[in-house]
């Protein structure tokens, strides 16, 4: 009795707690980047470091595509969230590569330059992540579902005007709300008719439809 939706939103508390990793990765990018300013390191083995940062890249970019992929065709924004964790810990293997050749070149500035610049795209994918998340955990919907929605009503003969529509995500399943105007002489049996007509044909628009909520209100 206590979680009543369920726990779909843990998914939101995951996410947030996937972006705030990804933040602490650029602040320890950053300080590396200085560190490196201020304290030049010497650098050796340089085509065993550079073989190891293309593997570090590709594998992680691999894991960053497969779950951004999949965290879009299940509606995710944890996954997706995840997806670009990854893809922060294949940039940092780029920059280990790109500093190597830097130093390679007798250019040991590029190793710290380049943290800089990996650090900045960290931000970006910070930002990029934690917009989508709060939005979500926020109740924030993309406007095209409403419209979606209304798509959907227009399919039902007989229906009313929807008067108010509303839809959040809970997990990564929608849940929708719609009021819906009827004349005060409809048979309740054929507003319940109409109900499970507007049900159907939202399912058959929304595929990530998990629950539909339908009220009727006099005109």
């Amino acid at each position: 009795r206590t979680f009543n939706y369920g726990l779909g939103r843990v998914e939101d508390l995951a996410g947030i707690v996937i972006v705030l990793i990804i933040l602490a990765s650029a602040v320890v990018a950053l300080y590396e980047a200085v560190s490196r300013f201020i304290h030049p390191q010497t650098v050796s083995n340089l085509g065993w470091l550079a073989a190891a940062g293309v593997i570090g890249f590709v594998g992680n970019e691999a894991v960053a595509l497969f779950r951004i992929s999949v965290g879009r065709q299940i509606n995710s924004a944890a996954l997706i969230a995840d997806g670009y964790h990854a893809r922060t810990d294949g940039l940092t293997s780029l920059a280990v590569v790109i500093g190597a050749i830097g130093v390679w070149l007798r250019f040991p500035l590029a190793d710290p330059i380049i943290g800089l610049l990996i650090t900045i795209a960290i931000l970006g994918i910070v930002w990029q992540s934690a917009r989508a998340v709060l939005v979500r955990a926020l109740d924030g919907i993309d406007p095209g579902i409403l419209n979606e929605i209304s798509h959907a009503a227009s399919h039902v003969d007989g229906l009313g005007k929807i008067k108010d529509a509303r839809a959040r995500w809970i997990g990564h399943r929608l849940h929708v709300d719609i009021l819906v105007a009827v004349d005060p002489a409809t048979p309740i049996a054929t507003a319940n008719r109409l109900a499970e007509r507007l049900r159907h044909e939202l399912a058959e628009h929304i595929s990530a439809l998990e629950r539909t909520t339908i009220q009727f209100s006099s005109r």
